[in-house]
C-alpha cells in the first residue's frame, strides 16, 4: 500500500483536549486559555523533539458553534505544526462528522489532516526502526488483522471504549490483533496501565485536560504520551499546567466514585434515568448513552446510529 512516509523520531499522541469557549464542566473562566496553553507546549515539544503530533480525538468538547476566537487561535497555533487529528465522539454532530463541524472548518483550512475513516494513513522512517500508523475513529470497527511490512512495527490509533483493568465492562474486549503491535486509545480520560494480549499492546495515557472536580482529578499531572518502534512502554510527557486549585472552584470535593462489574448494571440504568432528564432537540443525551453503551464491533450498531439520526433529524425539521 502506498502511503506518505516521515523521516522522524516516533508519535506525539495528545489525548482529549477538549478545547472550548465556555467552560465544560466545573472548569473555571480561565479553561480556554488554558488548555490552548497546553496544546501550544505539546505541539512545541512535538517539534523539538522530532515527533508527528497526533490528537487522540475529542479536539473540541462541543462540536459546532464554537466562537471564532477559539477557530482563529487554532487555525494560528496548528499552522505551523499541521497535526494529526482523530474524530472523536465530541467532534461530530448528531452522531455524524460533516462540514458542519468545527473540526471540519480547520480542515478546510489546510491546518491539520483529519483521520474521520479507517484505515492506515502513514509509515514512518524513525532512528529506532520503521512503522506504519493506522488510526479508527469513534464509532467505526477495530481492525481484524493489520498487514504491515517485514521490518517494520504497526500502530494503530483509537478512540473507543475499550476494557482497560478500570473499566472492564466496556464493550471492546482486549486481545490479540494479528499484525498489530500497539493500540493506542483516546477516549478514556483516565490513565490506564498497558496491556498486552499476543503480541498486540493496548495503551490508555489518559487525556491531558482535567474536566472533572475529583479527587482523582486533583492527584493527576496531565500528560502527552510518546511512542517509538521499539519501546516497551509509552514515554510520558508532562505538560506545562496550573494548580488544581486555580482552575477549579473552592468547594468541597465529593465523595469518589467506585468502578468495578458490580456497577455495570446499575449504569446502564441509571444512564437510561438520565436520558429523561438530558433529553435536548439535538438529541445529545440519547447520543451520549448510545456512545457509552454501543460496540461499533457489532453488526446491529450501525443500524441503531441510523435510527438515531432518523430520529434526530425528524426532530430539527419539526
Amino acid at each position: 500500500m502506498s502511503l506518505p512516509v516521515r523521516r522522524c523520531r516516533g508519535l506525539f499522541c495528545i489525548p482529549d483536549p477538549h478545547v472550548a469557549a465556555t467552560p465544560p464542566m466545573q472548569r473555571l473562566d480561565s479553561y480556554m486559555d488554558d488548555v490552548l496553553a497546553k496544546l501550544a507546549a505539546c505541539l512545541e515539544q512535538a517539534a523539538a523533539s522530532d515527533l508527528v503530533p497526533v490528537v487522540l480525538g475529542d479536539l473540541f468538547h462541543w462540536p459546532r458553534e464554537n466562537p471564532n476566537v477559539v477557530m482563529v487561535a487554532l487555525i494560528e497555533l496548528f499552522r505551523g505544526h499541521h497535526p494529526y487529528v482523530l474524530v472523536g465522539n465530541h467532534d461530530k454532530y448528531q452522531a455524524r462528522f460533516t462540514a458542519d463541524t468545527s473540526l471540519a472548518v480547520l480542515r478546510a483550512a489546510g491546518v491539520c489532516d483529519v483521520l474521520d475513516e479507517p484505515g492506515l494513513f502513514l509509515r514512518l522512517d524513525t532512528p529506532t526502526g520503521k512503522a506504519v500508523v493506522g488510526a479508527s475513529p469513534d464509532g467505526s470497527p477495530l481492525p481484524t488483522s493489520v498487514a504491515k511490512e517485514p521490518d517494520e512495527t504497526s500502530v494503530w490509533l483509537t478512540h473507543h471504549n475499550v476494557g482497560f483493568p478500570d473499566f472492564e465492562e466496556k464493550q471492546i474486549k482486549i486481545r490479540e490483533i494479528p499484525g498489530l503491535d500497539w493500540l493506542i486509545n483516546g477516549h478514556i480520560h483516565r490513565p490506564q496501565p498497558t496491556v498486552a494480549a499476543g503480541g498486540t499492546r493496548w495503551a490508555n495515557p489518559g487525556n491531558v485536560t482535567r474536566l472533572k472536580f475529583s479527587r482523582r482529578s486533583m492527584a493527576r499531572i496531565p500528560e502527552a504520551a510518546i511512542w517509538r518502534p521499539g519501546l516497551d512502554d509509552l514515554e510520558k510527557w508532562p505538560i506545562p499546567h496550573r494548580p488544581f486549585a486555580e482552575v477549579f472552584p473552592d468547594q468541597e470535593l465529593p465523595p469518589e466514585e467506585a468502578a468495578g462489574p458490580a456497577e455495570v448494571r446499575s449504569n446502564f440504568l441509571e444512564g437510561l434515568a438520565r436520558l429523561a432528564w438530558k433529553r435536548t432537540r439535538e438529541g445529545a443525551g440519547l447520543k451520549d448513552f448510545l456512545s457509552a453503551n454501543l460496540n461499533p464491533e457489532h453488526p446491529e450498531t450501525a443500524l441503531v446510529w441510523e435510527l438515531y439520526r432518523e430520529v434526530t433529524d425528524h426532530g430539527d425539521a419539526s
